[in-house]
């Protein structure tokens, strides 16, 4: 079996060779011959010979007809032209890109091929009986390639470009390498060789036709005359032949700085000024080393290399390293100095050793400084005075005597006064002409300890030449205040404290500040010296200790005890006072902790237990209840008896408590006691005691002597004699027998009292108008009494039980 290729008239004329035969493929037999089958040889396989040979199929890229373009024939030699043979096409594409007429063989692409989108295309093709589906010989592959046409233009895919290159470069110095990307095949034919060209940027540069690379063409170009450039490049392919594909693209090209120029002053002589009362640090004036260059390369350094004014003056770069600051150094004085002449270098920091004979890289000026005259105010001797004097310094005393100039050439007298601000108590006075400052009042360091007073100095000829200095003025203590002590002046000792045991550790403060610090000594008062129950011990540090000199402490015996201390200070004059330290003995537990003291009398000890509680409350609540059961029957006593002074009136009271109770009822005497004849036979000294009446009577407190007589009337006239002779010698007896005074029986009534015993005038005739004001209570008397319920009745009704 062959294969055959059919290439279209295009292909045929452009290229050499259409077909070529790369390979032969073997293949096995896959049907056995007719006669084999019925005779069924012992013959079991069969070589055969070749059956296909394939070619490698080319076509063009980019075709544009309007009919699919024929790319091959495939073709067996099996194929008698029958049409029993079908033919069969898969692989990348097939039926999309290409297609094969199953009957002819004939392969066609119905789509445009673009080689730089796919180069070529793997495909496999069969032969089948078209009546079995059998194949009639194995499936092989074959390639079909996309040949390329010059169809892309050189691209530079990066552009446009930045380059730079230093200024002042050499010829040949490269700058940048441009490559431009062709999209045809570079293995065919010369579509995508590619040739460099200028075609803007001479004479300054040029390219490499074939590497791309822009090199310097132009030597000693300078950045100061001319700094950036345009420059265009051209790639071509076809190896740059008419009709080939091009691109261009643009590089800008800068020229970088070099340090090639030396610095230079604009001006070779400067001329500035500064006042004389410039205070150092401050700026004079400033100077330019100018640089055509840029950056580093222009960064400059300045010193004073020359000059009268060199101590006086100095120079420092500003922050950008290009201009040179003039600064003062020293105090100026016009009177002194008036102008002063520095000589001033100018460098660059960066030299490059390429340019050193464009050089030398520095520069100098002469600076010319002239000082003004100010008219300056007055200036004291010191900027500040620091004074100590004793703050028991007497009125009018001299502190100090300040003194100020005039620094101008003038010297005009200087008048000083206190700025006022810093003296609002007017402690102090100056005088006016001499400077001389005294106190005015009394000073006293624990009040202020220092007065900062400012001092102003004025010229008589100008007002407004002032100047003012601190005068720091300190009060030197004096030991004027005695000690005390500290924070409290109480103490307690346990009961169960020993001898010898500490109880307070005292402390004392003093208002004074002596300059070696404080030191204070204690010790007992006189009086307390022999003390036996305590003692104190100085330790020497500014404190000491109470310490007991004895135990056996009890409440019971005594609870305060008071312990007068002399404290005094160590300076001149020492002074002393006496604190008294009050000691309360204190019931305590074994750990010294306080549990009670007498000072606590209000408040319940903090160890009493609930039940003791609960019992002090019980005892409490049984003697209230108590109180008011006491003032209850108080207030069911008679009132106390009294006499009238207005009659003398004896009658012998009887009160019932209940009605109808009849004679057992009665408060009255047992007159059945006085018919006892054993009365008869007692002495008269001895006092009889008769049975107590139920209600309490003033018969009841008068002693019954007993009288000698027989019974019957005799007994009775001897009780009565009896009871008179003993209310004769007795001067407090009053002046009735038994008797009981309702002087003002229903007091507090409306009506008043119902009794007749002051009713004078029992027996008239009374009205009872008055009834009918009483309210519904007293209706029926005024009803009894027949008055007139429209007329007001005033007046009162007594009444006798």
């Amino acid at each position: 079996m062959g294969a055959r290729l059919h290439v279209p008239g295009v292909a045929r004329t452009s290229l050499p060779v259409v077909l070529v035969i790369l390979t032969l493929l073997p293949h096995s037999l896959l049907g056995k011959p007719a006669e084999e089958e019925n005779t069924e040889s012992s013959v079991l396989h069969q070589r055969v010979k070749r059956g296909w040979v394939w070619n490698q199929f080319f076509v063009l890229e980019e075709y544009t007809g309007l009919e699919p373009l024929y790319i091959g024939k495939l073709h067996s030699d099996m194929d008698k032209g029958d049409g029993s043979i079908r033919y069969i096409l898969t692989g990348e594409g097939a039926g999309t890109t290409f297609t094969i007429d199953d009957s002819t063989g004939d392969i066609h692409a119905i789509q445009r091929l673009d080689r730089e989108v796919k180069s070529q295309y793997v495909l496999r093709a069969q032969a089948r009986n078209r009546l079995t589906d059998r194949p009639l010989e194995p499936e092989s592959e074959f390639i079909v390639k996309i040949q390329d046409i010059n169809d892309n233009e050189p691209r530079f895919l990066d552009g446009p470009y930045q380059a730079a290159v230093p200024e002042m470069s050499k010829i040949g110095t490269s700058v940048i390498q441009l490559t431009a990307t062709d999209a045809d095949d570079p293995t065919y034919g010369n579509s995508a060789r590619v040739v460099y060209s200028i075609l803007e940027g001479q004479p300054y540069f040029s390219v490499d036709a074939k590497t791309g690379v822009v090199r310097v063409s132009l030597a000693d170009m300078d950045r100061e005359t001319r700094e950036n450039y345009t420059v265009v490049i051209q790639a071509k392919d076809m190896g740059g032949q008419l009709g080939g594909l091009a691109g261009t693209t643009t590089i800008n090209i800068t020229l970088s700085d070099v340090n090639d120029n030396p610095p230079m002053f604009d001006q070779r002589l400067y001329q500035m000024s500064v006042p004389e009362t410039a205070p150092v640090g401050s700026v004079v004036g400033r100077i330019w080393a100018k640089d055509r260059d840029i950056g580093v390369n222009a960064e400059m350094t300045y010193s004073i290399v020359d000059g009268d004014g060199r101590d006086t003056f100095d120079i420092t770069t500003d922050p950008t390293n290009l201009f040179g600051i003039i600064i003062v150094k020293k105090p100026l004085n016009f009177e002194k100095k008036p102008s002063y002449t520095l000589k001033v270098e100018g460098a660059n920091t960066h030299v490059d050793p390429v340019f050193f004979k464009r050089g030398p890289f520095k520069d100098v000026t002469i600076v010319h400084v002239s000082v003004e005259d100010v008219d300056e105010p007055p200036v004291f001797d010191l900027p500040a005075y620091y004074i100590e004097m004793p703050e028991d310094a007497e009125i009018g005393t001299v502190v100090k005597t300040v003194s100020a100039r005039d620094p101008d050439a003038a010297n005009n007298t200087v008048r000083y006064s206190i700025e006022r601000s810093c003296d609002p108590e007017k402690y102090f006075y100056i005088d006016i002409t001499s400077g001389s400052l005294m106190t005015v009042r009394s000073l006293d360091r624990e009040e202020i300890s220092w007065h900062n007073i400012t001092i102003l100095a004025m010229e008589m000829s100008m007002s407004h030449a002032l100047m003012g200095k601190s005068t720091f003025y300190f009060v030197l203590d004096v030991n004027d205040n005695p000690p005390s002590l500290t924070h409290y002046l109480e103490a307690y000792v346990c009961e169960n404290a020993k001898a010898g045991q500490r109880i307070q550790t005292i402390t004392a403060v003093d208002p004074d500040e002596p300059p070696g610090g404080q030191h204070f000594y204690y010790r007992l008062a006189p009086e307390a010296v022999n003390n036996p129950n305590f003692t104190l011990r100085d330790n020497q540090d500014n404190t000491a200790w109470i310490l007991t000199r004895r135990g056996g402490w009890s409440q019971q015996e005594q609870t305060i005890f008071y312990l007068p201390i002399i404290i005094s200070d160590g300076e001149q004059p020492v002074q002393t006072s006496t604190s008294t330290l009050t000691i309360r003995v204190c019931s305590c537990d074994h750990e010294g902790n306080v549990m009670s003291c007498n000072a606590e009398a209000y408040s319940l000890p903090a160890s009493l237990s609930r039940g003791a509680l609960i019992a002090i409350l019980a005892c409490i609540f049984v003697l209230l209840v108590m109180i008011l059961l006491m003032l209850s029957l108080r207030t069911h006593r008679k009132k106390p008896y009294l006499c009238d002074e207005e009659e003398n009136v004896h009658e012998n009271i009887v009160r019932y408590d209940d009605e109808g109770g009849g004679e057992e009822d009665t408060e009255a005497f047992d007159i059945a006691a006085m018919w006892n004849p054993r009365e008869v036979h007692h002495h008269l000294g001895k006092m009889r005691q008769d049975m107590l009446p139920e209600i309490e009577s003033l018969s009841r407190y008068v002693p019954q002597a007993c009288v000698v007589g027989g019974g019957g009337d005799s007994n009775v006239h001897g009780y009565v004699l009896a009871k008179l002779l003993e209310a004769d010698m007795d001067p407090c007896a009053p002046p009735y027998d038994s008797l009981q005074t309702y002087a003002y029986e229903g007091e507090g009534s409306v009506a008043e009292s119902l009794s007749s015993l002051q009713s004078g005038t029992s027996n008239n005739d009374h009205e009872y108008d008055y009834l009918n004001d009483w309210g519904p209570r007293f209706k029926k008397l005024a009803e009894m009494y027949g008055v007139d319920e429209n007329q007001a009745q005033t007046t009162g009704l007594t009444t006798t039980q």
